[in-house]
């Protein structure tokens, strides 16, 4: 797998997101996966607010929202987040908010390409920058992406041993997201575009946009849920 990240000049807000990716890659071939950072998509569309009004932002963009140490704990299109994936940073003055439905913005990018490109197979991913429990440092998660599967089901497969799986998945769309964030970095690279070839993806037309998502009751950090208080 190829992870290559694309430098660009910075993306205004209202500026068409097509054009914009036009510019900045000139090729894209059948099979590969094309990385837009939410923030230039969100800006696309024009989803951004005043910096007095972060803590009213951050409590209507998230169905679950707790103040902590640091950062609002919050959950928002059934993930957890930081702050509902508002932030300021280079934002030029302003918040910069998720895109609205970040599903649909991957899909019509997709249907626009692949028309642009004359292309078969495309792969859409819109990640954000997430901190994982206990752990140091930001990753990635894909809040939409289209055009392949998000996860790779083993269960009811042998492991090596011939030992049943019974729970094992590995989530494709959040691993690729993290590998290109990884390379598109949290600073000042200016490089909101990442293209990523080789990657190992089932192609689909349609997305399950529930595929990632688990019930609470079912998750393994419910306990730590249990005694947070909205």
């Amino acid at each position: 797998m190829n992870v290559r990240p694309v430098r660009t000049r910075v993306f205004k807000e209202h500026e068409d997101l097509e054009e914009f990716i036009i510019e900045h890659i000139p090729h894209i071939a059948d099979g590969m996966v094309l990385v837009v950072t939410s923030k230039i998509v969100a800006l696309s569309e024009g989803r951004t607010a005043r910096l007095e009004d972060r803590d009213d932002v951050i409590q209507k963009e998230s169905s679950f929202a707790v103040r902590t140490k640091h950062v609002w704990l919050t959950v928002k299109d059934g993930t957890v987040m930081c702050s509902a994936g508002v932030d300021a940073s280079n934002a030029d003055g302003k918040l910069i908010l998720l895109p609205n439905n970040s599903f649909d913005a991957a899909d019509e990018l997709r249907v626009k390409l692949m028309r642009r490109y004359n292309l078969k197979e495309l792969g859409i991913i819109i990640p954000d920058s997430r901190f994982m429990p206990l752990r140091v440092g930001a990753t990635g998660v894909a809040v939409g992406y289209a055009g392949f599967k998000g996860v790779r089901d083993y269960r009811g497969e042998e492991d090596i041993f011939g030992r049943p799986l019974n729970i094992s998945r590995t989530n494709l769309a959040d691993g690729l997201a993290t590998a290109a964030v990884l390379e598109m970095g949290e600073g000042k690279e200016q490089q909101p575009l990442c293209v990523i070839a080789d990657a190992p993806v089932e192609w689909t037309d349609t997305v399950d946009r529930t595929e990632l998502h688990i019930n609470i009751e079912d998750d393994v950090y419910k306990p730590l849920f249990d005694r947070l208080k909205p």
